[in-house]
């Protein structure tokens, strides 16, 4: 067997619901979002596990909640006996992956994503920004796309996420990200989704949340990562404090280059990717760059025993 991978996912994920199961199963899946709570002074556990779901979509609820959820679940496959040799997370899941790596306390990692969604809402007001999803168009179609919707409006639209080959996100001035849609479809995109979200998260008008966070990671005191964690903002594998905690600082205004984290993994040995926390999307991402790997997801009870049973029979 190949090299193991834990992949931890980012905002869009949640869902109503998460993580109640396992923390109704494993202390130490309660204890986590008992932590949340109590770190948070805030009903993280009830939001996450009841709802209402307006209520979870707030970035300052939503972000803290997928990474207890993912710290959870991570918790009880490694009580389990399932070791990984790399980690990634997809922007917010950067942070979860930290966590799983020993990079980076739960304390400190709920901390600091309540503050980063904090900053990244701050950053433009809400209705300014937009992000919207490009399905079937070359990345250099859609930076093209981009470009031009700049020229044109004056104001600033990227590509922000590029998340499998045919998708990328693009994110900026709401005029400008709708007047790029519209290229890319004249380009041959098949669809052009907005995004519902309250800022474009990842582009240059982000910008002041990064300067607004790099003083709340340079107090963190972190770890070299015990296994390598592939950075976002480059897709290359660090091993030290320090790089760690630049590309967390670059992320929040840089491109997640998920494609490319995925290519490099997969170059570098890895054939098993196991989702760890909610949903199943970064398993679908990883399908769409290749189809020779395998996908385990591991956000629910049922879910981390069977990887556990899968994982123990291939070793």
């Amino acid at each position: 067997m190949g090299r193991i991978a834990a992949l931890f996912p980012g905002q869009g994920s949640q869902y109503v619901g998460m993580g109640k199961d396992l923390a109704g199963r494993w202390s130490f899946a309660r204890e986590v979002f008992e932590t949340a709570d109590a770190v948070l002074e805030a009903p993280l556990s009830r939001i996450a596990w009841e709802g209402p779901e307006e209520e979870l979509r707030l970035t300052a609820n939503t972000q803290p909640a997928l990474l207890a959820h993912s710290v959870a679940a991570w918790r009880a496959l490694e009580r389990a006996g399932v070791r990984v040799d790399g980690v990634a997370g997809h922007s917010l899941g950067e942070y979860s992956a930290a966590v799983a790596a020993g990079a980076m306390g739960l304390d400190d990692a709920l901390r600091t994503v309540r503050r980063r969604g904090q900053l990244m809402q701050e950053a433009v007001p809400v209705g300014e920004g937009a992000m919207a999803a490009v399905i079937g168009l070359d990345d250099g179609g859609v930076g093209s796309a981009c470009s031009l919707a700049t020229e044109a409006t004056g104001q600033v639209v990227v590509p922000v996420n590029f998340n499998a080959p045919g998708q990328v996100v693009i994110a900026g001035a709401a005029r400008a990200v709708e007047r790029a849609g519209k290229l890319c479809r004249e380009a041959g995109a098949r669809r052009v989704v907005p995004l519902a979200v309250s800022a474009p998260f990842h582009s240059p008008l982000m910008a002041p949340a990064r300067e607004g966070l790099a003083p709340v990671l340079e107090a963190l005191g972190l770890a070299d990562p015990g296994v390598p964690l592939y950075r976002n903002v480059d897709a290359r594998p660090v091993r030290r404090a320090e790089e760690l905690r630049e590309g967390l600082v670059r992320q929040v205004d840089s491109p997640v280059l998920w494609t490319a984290t995925v290519e490099a993994m997969i170059a570098d040995g890895f054939d098993t990717f196991v989702e760890v926390g909610a949903g199943k999307v970064l398993s679908g991402l990883v399908r769409r760059v290749s189809r020779e790997v395998r996908c385990l997801q591991a956000g629910t009870v049922d879910q981390v025993e069977a990887v556990v049973a899968e994982l123990g029979r291939s070793s």
